[in-house]
C-alpha cells in the first residue's frame, strides 16, 4: 500500500498554525501551570491545530522552509500567545491581589499556601479567590473563547509580523492599571467593614480600658471577613463574569493594535 506524504507547503502551514495555536492554548490560565501535564498540552494544541487547521491555512501566506522568515514567523506567533495570556492573566492577578489586601487586613498575613500553577507561596484568601476565579472561568465557558479567537485572529493579524511600536504596549499598560483597580473592588466590602469594625474596637477600647480588646479583635476581624466574603460571592461572580466576557473583544483590539 502506498502511503501518500504531505506536500511540504502544506506541512509548514501547518506548523504555523500550529504553533498560534499553542500560544493560544498556552495561555488559558488552567493550562498554564505546571500543574497541567505536558503531554496532555501538546496532544490538546495537536488535536486542535488538526480540527482548525482548514479554516486557518486559506489566510496563512507561503513561506520557504529554507527562509528564515519561517522562523521569524513562529517566534511571532510565540509572541502573540505570550500577549494573549499576560492579558487574561491580568484578571487572575486582580484577583489574587484583592485576595492578598483581605488576607493582611483580617490577620493571615503569615498564613501562606504554595500555589502550583505559580510555583510561589500566596496566602489563604488569595488561593482560595484564585481557585473561585477558575471555576468561574470553566463555567462561562472562558476556555472556548481562546479558540474563537484563535480562528478569528487570521482574519484580523495574519502571519508575517507583530508591530510593537504603536499603540500595543499603552494598551497593555491601561489594563494593568486596571487589574489594580479590579483588585480593589474585590477587596474593598471587605476592607469597609473591617474599617468599621477597628473603629467599634477603638471606641470600646477607650470605654473600657480594663478589657483586652486586641485579643478580641483577631477572632472577630476573622468571623467578620469570612461571613462578608461568602456573602459577596455573588457580586464577585457577576464582576469576573464580565471581565471574562470582555476577554474576547479585548483579544481582538489587542491584534488590531499589533498590525503592522
Amino acid at each position: 500500500m502506498d502511503i501518500e506524504l504531505v506536500p511540504i507547503e502544506q506541512f509548514q502551514v501547518f506548523i504555523i498554525c500550529a504553533a498560534r495555536v499553542a500560544g493560544f492554548i498556552g495561555a488559558i490560565p488552567v493550562f498554564s501551570g505546571p500543574q497541567a501535564p505536558t503531554q496532555a498540552k501538546a496532544a490538546l494544541v495537536f488535536a486542535s491545530s488538526l480540527v482548525l487547521f482548514p479554516l486557518m491555512s486559506p489566510y496563512v501566506p507561503v513561506v520557504s522552509f529554507e527562509s528564515p522568515t519561517f522562523i521569524i514567523f513562529l517566534i511571532a506567533e510565540v509572541l502573540l500567545g505570550t500577549i494573549i495570556g499576560l492579558i487574561a492573566r491580568l484578571i487572575f492577578t486582580a484577583v489574587e491581589f484583592g485576595g492578598t489586601i483581605i488576607g493582611f487586613q483580617m490577620g493571615f498575613a503569615a498564613a501562606n499556601v504554595f500555589d502550583p500553577q505559580n510555583q510561589r507561596q500566596i496566602s489563604l484568601i488569595s488561593q482560595f479567590q484564585n481557585v473561585f476565579a477558575i471555576f468561574i472561568f470553566l463555567a462561562i465557558g472562558g476556555h472556548h473563547i481562546f479558540l474563537q479567537t484563535a480562528v478569528m485572529s487570521y482574519q484580523v493579524l495574519p502571519p508575517g509580523g507583530i508591530d510593537l511600536s504603536g499603540e500595543a504596549v499603552p494598551y497593555l499598560i491601561e489594563l494593568t492599571s486596571q487589574m489594580f483597580s479590579l483588585g480593589v473592588q474585590f477587596s474593598a466590602p471587605v476592607l469597609a467593614v473591617l474599617l468599621l469594625s477597628g473603629l467599634i474596637l477603638g471606641i470600646l477600647a477607650r470605654t473600657f480600658p480594663q478589657g483586652n480588646v486586641f485579643l478580641l479583635s483577631f477572632p472577630l476581624n476573622i468571623g467578620i471577613s469570612f461571613a462578608v466574603i461568602g456573602l459577596t460571592l455573588n457580586m464577585v461572580f457577576i464582576v469576573l463574569s464580565r471581565e471574562f466576557d470582555n476577554l474576547a473583544n479585548r483579544f481582538l483590539l489587542m491584534m488590531q493594535l499589533l498590525v503592522p
